[in-house]
């Protein structure tokens, strides 16, 4: 029974399996956004959002924990330069998977992973997102601002009267 266990092992040896996270993580972090299966999609968010809050604040102690799990100074820069400002107002969730269909070689499950702050398509479309009406939308807020609005014409015209 598999209890608690969240770790897929990939049918891979616990060296072999490493070493895949580390090397997606790493080419996650350079390139934003890599294709891969789902399954270690999955496992590969597991991996690197610990990874991504450590790289939040720029100390030796995190960039030794990282460097331990990742052995790549060049994604290590990255992470704790342009990332880390990216991500710095984002409490979790760094990573978006979108699921892509299946190959054509092995019906393999195939999926984008990236990181969220760096996709510009989305980014834009949640802001629309977050001005889209509902169909309940606060009528009592409405009139509210109605009457705020009606009272404030009302003072300015009688400012301009009484001149």
């Amino acid at each position: 029974m598999r209890h608690g266990v969240k770790l897929n092992k990939l049918s891979r040896t616990a060296s072999h399996r490493k070493a895949l996270m580390s090397n997606l993580a790493c080419e996650l972090i350079s390139h934003k956004r890599i294709t891969t299966t789902l399954a270690k999609a999955k496992a590969l968010r597991v991996y690197v959002e610990p990874l991504l809050t450590r790289g939040k604040t720029d100390s030796t102690h995190n960039r030794r924990i990282v460097f331990s799990y990742l052995q790549d100074k060049e994604a290590i820069k990255e992470l704790f330069g342009a990332i880390s400002e990216k991500i710095a107002t984002r409490p979790g969730g760094y990573t978006r998977i979108i699921k892509l269909g299946k190959r054509h070689g092995d019906n393999a499950e195939v999926a984008l992973i990236e990181l969220v702050d760096f996709n510009e398509i989305y980014g834009k479309t949640e802001e629309k997102a977050a001005a889209k009406k509902t169909r309940r939308a606060g009528g009592a807020k409405k009139k509210a601002e109605e009457a705020t609005e009606t009272k404030a014409a009302d003072t300015a015209t009688e400012e301009k009267s009484a001149e």
